[in-house]
């Protein structure tokens, strides 16, 4: 899959058939409309494209209005949600950054700059809520008209449900914020998973005698967060059994190496020898969250941190014992 940050670009393809969306977490209803996406592509000629944004419009006008509330807790980071899509067959990505031009777009500019001369779509598929423009101004009306005016077509896919239960961004956010972690795979058609670089942090946990290998979640604000049982992906030829913890670390000074900054920290109950000490630093692994075990904990001192790093190992070792 190309990835494309704007439409400016030379290896942009002149044509496509086109989805619009913020795509996050890429669950079953964003993989049922990338399906027909493909098959209306195939049928045209021209190479599936996914319209996308970044910052999430909801962050931008949080940011906008100094209201952090209005942000949405992301279920995905742009690594994540961009290897979800190249897994759904998606040909080209054009990640669109949100910023106030775009914000205060019309609809019909933004059909006519971005759509027609950016894109040149031949086919256009939105989700039955879609809006887009300034205000959220435009609709599946004001597209639908466009494209018989300019020709271009439109569809619009309705909801799709999982046991009686709309499959959205929404739901997913849900699930993972009250840890039903089985419900949230139910939404997304696989695990929870969170990929990324190793990286470097205040090595405190090997003092503490529980290394742990860190992702940085770039967003301030995940759906999910606390300490989980996980499957660690990317290491070995098979998954290694781990524990991890999932945001702030509140028992740590908030102004450590991290800046504060939300990590995903997995200690690994056996680590395999052949990677060495320092072996994992710098690759790519993907950490698939199964189970959540509690909150993050605010620990009074190292050693009940320690203490509460051990139970957390025990209980994650029973866990996978009974259901692996």
């Amino acid at each position: 899959m190309k990835v494309f940050r704007g439409f400016n670009h030379p290896g942009v393809a002149p044509a496509c058939a086109l989805t619009i969306g913020n795509f996050d977490g890429v669950h079953r209803g964003h993989q049922a409309m990338l399906a027909l996406l493909r098959g209306e592509a195939q049928q045209r000629g021209v190479p599936s494209c996914v319209l996308t944004f970044e910052p999430h419009p909801r962050d931008y006008f949080a940011a906008l209005y100094r209201q952090p509330e209005l942000a949405p807790a992301r279920v995905g980071t742009l690594r994540d949600k961009l290897e979800d899509l190249a897994h759904c067959g998606v040909d080209q990505t054009i990640v669109l950054p949100f910023d106030a031009r775009l914000a205060a777009q019309a609809p019909q500019a933004f059909i006519e700059d971005v759509l027609q001369r950016g894109l040149g779509a031949r086919y256009v598929l939105v989700g039955d809520d879609f809006r887009f423009g300034a205000k959220r101004a435009g609709d599946y009306a004001l597209l639908d008209a466009a494209g018989e005016a300019q020709g271009f077509d439109v569809a619009r896919m309705n909801s799709y449900e999982v046991h009686g239960l709309r499959v959205s961004s929404s739901a997913v956010r849900e699930a993972l914020g009250q840890g039903r972690m089985r419900d949230a795979a139910r939404l997304l058609g696989r695990s929870y998973c969170i990929s990324g670089h190793v990286v470097h942090g205040r090595k405190l946990g090997r003092t503490l005698g529980f290394k742990t290998l860190n992702l940085r979640f770039a967003h301030w604000k995940p759906a999910a967060s606390g300490i989980f049982v996980v499957l660690v992906h990317g290491l070995l030829h098979k998954p290694l059994q781990g524990v991890a913890n999932l945001g702030v670390r509140p028992s740590l000074d908030p102004n450590d190496v991290n800046g504060g900054r939300v990590l995903l920290e997995t200690h690994c109950l056996d680590w395999p020898e052949q990677l060495g000490a320092e072996g994992a630093y710098g690759k790519i692994i993907r950490v698939e969250l199964l189970h959540k075990l509690h909150d993050e904990l605010k620990y009074d001192g190292l050693d009940a941190l320690t203490q509460g790093i051990r139970q957390d190992c025990e209980d994650a070792r029973a866990w996978l014992t009974a259901r692996i």
